[in-house]
């Protein structure tokens, strides 16, 4: 409870509502995407280069809320040697709007081939993936990572899957807190208070204002206490504490803070604020 009424004092003070409309910019706070990556996915990257030597045509999926943001800049080094698919999955958490913008921008860095997919409801995609190897439970982690998979007889295809890994050095801190947001990056490494705040920045700035009546707000807000506030008493995300005055204790019911703002992330990643598309 005190970290976070720190955080969100310092949310208030350096980059809370601005004047006439919101933020224009979000303050990092000088914070360091160094520390992000995870140490696992050093070992998950050199298996990668191995496999990638062997391959006849490269799938490279990503998010679709982060079409831009999730790609490795390492697998450049080979896309122009073999044919090469890139694949947006999750095309029904992303902005649909924003298709044209990201497959103009895609072309000027020589990507033709792009496929914006819903694995869980694209009956085309199931039946040309319906081996594929499972995934793990944590970014960067792949429970069959190179085993061949036989996905088609005529002509014979077989699959080797790859855990999904970042560079080893992102290009900047917002780049990270977007990879952060689509559960690219572990929550703990970031701090979910910074990531929500960060993803109401990211709402307002996209003018997606579900957040609003989900939460029951009387209008579009640009401080994250207030927003976690209300989420809080809509979602009896509350709490207990002891308070010390003169007279004796005092128990009182307050906001939950962390628990309201893991609520407001995992709407975000489920759909429940609407497709937003962060790139």
């Amino acid at each position: 409870m005190r970290r976070w009424a720190g955080a969100l004092r310092a949310a208030a003070a350096g980059h809370g509502p601005v004047s006439g409309g919101f933020r224009e910019r979000f303050d990092f706070g000088g914070r360091d995407v160094a520390s992000w990556f995870p140490g696992h996915m050093a070992k998950g990257l050199r298996q990668m280069r191995a496999s990638l030597r062997h391959a006849d045509c490269l799938i490279e999926v990503h998010d679709a809320r982060i079409s831009l943001s999730g790609r490795n800049p390492m697998l450049r080094e080979v896309l122009g040697i073999r044919p090469h698919i890139l694949v947006f999955n999750k095309m029904d958490l992303a902005d649909p709007h924003r298709q044209p913008a990201i497959l103009g921008h895609l072309k000027q860095q020589g990507c033709s081939h792009v496929v914006f997919t819903d694995c869980q409801r694209d009956v085309n995609v199931k039946k040309v993936t319906g081996k594929a190897t499972p995934v793990g439970g944590e970014p960067g982690v792949t429970k069959a990572v190179l085993t061949k998979i036989q996905v088609c007889e005529k002509p014979l295809m077989y699959i080797v899957d790859t855990p999904g890994v970042l560079p080893p050095k992102l290009g900047d801190v917002e780049t990270g807190m977007k990879l952060a947001l689509c559960g690219a990056i572990h929550d703990h490494l970031v701090g979910q208070d910074v990531m929500a705040d960060y993803l109401l920045y990211a709402l307002n700035k996209q003018q997606q204002f579900g957040y609003v009546e989900r939460y029951g707000l009387a209008e579009a807000c640009d401080d994250i206490e207030q927003v976690l506030r209300s989420l809080a008493l809509a979602q009896r995300q509350v709490q207990k504490v002891k308070l010390l005055t003169g007279t004796g204790n005092v128990n009182v019911t307050v906001p939950n803070y962390t628990s309201a703002a893991y609520k407001f992330l995992r709407d975000f990643r489920t759909g429940l604020l609407g497709r937003v598309t962060l790139d």
